[in-house]
């Protein structure tokens, strides 16, 4: 899919009719590789969704060329064992993401979302085990990061900063063609900033420069979008509509992986539902991930009073392929 085509003004129908058919709820994005361990092994908490896992996508088969007639894996954890200084974050995890999920990854503070998304995005190297990408470059990932990590105080008004979205096509010394332009200006319309091109960023409210991040990732036109607490500390207005725009790229067959932390939002707008607390504790439907016993056994865990309080030293080094 081109850029030219993802961002015409019917790419994006907000219809109540559209949108509903996005919010149905259509499970099957995380499965367990045939003939391997429940994701985390011995530590896994219960396979909540008993059926084939990712045997289908969660939202009809889109036209755009992005997901294959069959719901291949994008994404295949074998043994992934994550962490800093040889400290372990994420214990052992084994699993495949499908092509197309619509997918929340949730947990207390601590218990290795984030760094999850990191190994993904290739910015933090395992401990143990592999990441394997099905169809995909590491460069055609979108990640967005927690906003708490992004300096607004940097002399840039919104127009160039919602442009780096382009780095990869464009490069450090090439301009902007006017098509480029173009899809820019749409960009910042579907976000709602439309006429605020030439605000510095550091003028911007929370919600306003939320939603030029988003803009970014629309730019980048990617086949996997990683959202690290993409609501967090953001007026309602702005969850509401970049939550639409999270639906729309799931409707388009794009892969969407979240760490959030709101779970009534997880309940209302997410299929499947990864439950981490440095270990898996539950995956698959989100309304049996969400219950009080594996909430409750996820604090527990995150307490150090679970089932492995002590993380041991992981001597192994894995690969990212």
């Amino acid at each position: 899919m081109h850029l030219s085509s993802a961002l015409t003004p019917d790419a994006f129908d907000y219809s109540p009719d559209r949108l509903a058919a996005c919010r149905e709820p259509q499970p099957g994005s995380l499965r367990q590789r045939p003939g391997a361990p429940d994701l985390g092994g011995r530590r896994a908490g219960p396979v909540v969704d008993h059926g084939p896992l990712g045997s289908r996508l969660n939202a009809p088969l889109p036209t755009n060329g992005l997901v294959p007639a069959r719901a291949q894996p994008i994404l295949r954890f074998e043994n992934l064992t994550l962490g800093y200084n040889r400290h372990p974050a994420v214990h052992h995890l084994r699993g495949e993401v499908a092509a197309g999920s619509l997918l929340a990854i949730v947990g207390p503070n601590g218990a290795g979302k984030s760094t999850l998304l990191k190994a993904i995005a290739g910015e933090l190297r395992p401990l143990q085990g592999r990441i394997e990408l099905n169809g995909l470059e590491r460069r055609q990932i979108a990640y967005l990061t927690q906003s708490t990590t992004l300096d607004s105080s940097f002399p840039m008004v919104v127009h160039d900063f919602v442009a780096m979205g382009l780095w990869r096509e464009i490069g450090a010394f090439s301009g902007l063609s006017r098509a480029q332009r173009g899809n820019i200006e749409h960009a910042l319309g579907v976000v709602g900033l439309a006429g605020l091109e030439k605000r510095a960023i550091g003028t911007l409210s929370g919600g306003q420069l939320q939603r030029a991040l988003f803009a970014r990732v629309l730019l980048q036109d990617s086949p996997l979008v990683l959202l690290d607490e993409p609501f967090g500390a953001i007026d309602a207005a702005s969850v509401r509509d970049l939550a639409t725009l999270v639906r729309r790229w799931h409707s388009e067959g794009r892969t969407v992986i979240a760490v959030l932390h709101d779970l009534e939002h997880v309940r209302q707008e997410y299929p499947e539902t990864l439950l981490l607390a440095r270990e898996v504790v539950a995956r698959g439907d989100t309304a049996s991930v969400l219950s009080e016993e594996n909430l409750l056994r996820a604090r527990r865990l995150a307490e150090g009073r679970g089932d492995d309080a002590h993380a041991p030293v992981c001597h192994a080094v894995g690969n990212v392929e």
